[in-house]
């Protein structure tokens, strides 16, 4: 319980330094708009190591290297628990922004930082406006900033997966961008296995090598989600047995 108390005052801190926050990035962000998506980048990531730190989370990383640091990319992962945000945002390189389930939005302390963070909110109930979510993630990423998409569309904890839809990947094939598959291990361990309370877990977060779509012949495009879920899967799989060997 005591995790939890520490992780709940330490949101409610930040909530409130927040507040003079928001005014000095917007400030930035009208004379560079990427100096503030920057400064906004470490702001966070910051906020959630204390919260990995508060938490208890023993992070195993893995394949961290394969991410090439001078370019955007296309991070696609399952998804198992609301700590895979909190775990795996940290690790990314440079600005990266998230496709998050709408409702997200309705939360103002939340939403300001996600949207200063080139974060997209998707509507998974209009086909109209999902669409419009990918050509905005093509544009960040033609931009300059990666993006982090879970194809499932939903949290799966477990070892099992829902079918990656295959529309996520138009986001590297019209950017041209890498794909870096990300399998997340045991993050349902820290807090939704036993909801309200925070738990201390190993979690183990493994980047695969890169995929360059333009490398592949179309047949093979055609059913890259697949691919790329059963790469995952197969980190996934080689993960849970070193997790509880350890």
């Amino acid at each position: 319980m005591i995790r939890t108390i520490l992780v709940l005052l330490f949101l409610l801190c930040f909530f409130i330094i927040s507040i003079p926050l928001y005014l000095i990035e917007a400030i930035i962000g009208h004379f560079d708009i990427h100096k503030k998506e920057r400064s906004s980048f470490v702001i966070v990531t910051t906020a959630l190591k204390i919260i990995i730190w508060l938490s208890g989370i023993h992070l195993i990383v893995k394949g961290q290297e394969k991410v090439p640091k001078d370019q955007a990319v296309l991070y696609v992962s399952n998804h198992r628990s609301y700590f895979d945000i909190v775990t795996l945002y940290p690790l990314t390189n440079n600005t990266t922004g998230f496709v998050a389930k709408k409702e997200l939005e309705r939360i103002p302390f939340i939403r300001r930082w996600m949207r200063y963070m080139n974060c997209q909110f998707l509507d998974r109930e209009n086909i109209k406006e999902g669409l419009k979510t990918i050509l905005n993630c093509i544009a960040t990423v033609k931009g300059g900033c990666s993006v982090c998409i879970f194809p499932e569309g939903t949290r799966t904890p477990g070892d099992d997966m829902l079918e990656f839809k295959e529309g996520s990947f138009k986001i590297a094939e019209k950017s041209g961008c890498l794909i870096i598959p990300v399998a997340i291990t045991n993050t349902e361990n820290v807090f939704e296995n036993h909801i309200p309370f925070i738990k201390a877990s190993t979690v183990i977060i493994e980047f695969g090598d890169p995929i360059d779509l333009n490398a592949m012949p179309k047949e093979e495009r055609r059913h890259i989600g697949s691919q790329v879920q059963g790469i995952i899967g197969g980190m996934l799989k080689e993960n849970s047995l070193a997790n509880v060997e350890s």
